[in-house]
């Protein structure tokens, strides 16, 4: 007698056709490809130390600047939080980021990050398919290089037909700028991609260009509100086979 599948493994299914049947798969990259976000704290943290600035960024406090996306505008953020601001100038700020970003680099060089379960077998697959693969994220290229040259390929770009970080946009997430981006350089239709990402602010960047979005859930975004994705799992082990 045939096992009648569960309505989990009908779910899986549907998700797996849906994935084999897009154009083009378009990847968030901090808490989507890898947890990144608590390197990125470690590194602020690190900087801020070394430069004598007596910010101490918990997992709470950095949980809540999130919500800010990109890395001086969150300084900028924080700062203006505090009752007794350091009225940092932009140059201070970029200064910072820029300390803070080689940091990072240099962590995830020694193989501080890896990437999420189910990430690489989704990527390869949709290769061997013929699909083509984008990157819409907020952080800069220099972070994504960091770690997909170290955790993917070193010619990873080679992988991608299109790679949009936050630098090269006016807005960053939640406005919808990367996802534009990203379908100009692609010349798909929204409805023909699907985005995957693991924010709410990413949710609502990918939607406003019309992309429809598979959630991965992440550390510091678990319980965020992920209205109206087309699906959310925990991991995108979850998808495999697809």
């Amino acid at each position: 007698m045939r096992a009648v599948p569960t309505l989990a493994a009908l779910r899986r299914r549907k998700l797996q056709d849906l994935i084999g049947h897009v154009r083009a798969l378009i990847f968030d990259v901090d808490g989507t490809l890898a947890e990144t976000e608590e390197t990125h704290r470690r590194t602020f943290n690190e900087t801020f130390a070394q430069a004598g600035i007596p910010w101490c960024w918990n997992q709470a406090t950095y949980k809540d600047l999130l919500r800010v996306t990109g890395g001086k505008e969150r300084m900028r953020a924080f700062d203006r939080m505090q009752k007794h601001r350091l009225w940092l100038s932009e140059a201070e700020i970029a200064n910072l980021h820029r300390i803070k970003t080689q940091r990072y680099a240099d962590l995830v060089s020694r193989g501080g990050c890896p990437l999420r379960p189910g990430v690489e077998t989704l990527i390869r697959g949709a290769l061997a398919r013929g699909q083509q693969l984008a990157i819409a994220t907020t952080t800069t290229f220099s972070n994504v290089d960091a770690l997909l040259s170290v955790t993917l390929d070193r010619d990873w770009k080679a992988l991608f037909s299109a790679v949009v970080a936050g630098d090269d946009v006016p807005r960053k997430k939640p406005a919808s700028d990367v996802y534009v981006e990203v379908l100009a350089r692609l010349g798909h239709p929204a409805g023909t991609c699907l985005a995957i990402e693991d924010s709410g602010n990413g949710l609502i960047a990918a939607k406003g260009a019309r992309i429809p979005v598979l959630i991965t859930r992440s550390a510091y975004f678990h319980d965020d509100d992920f209205f109206p994705a087309l699906a959310v799992v925990e991991e995108l082990t979850e998808l495999a086979g697809s």
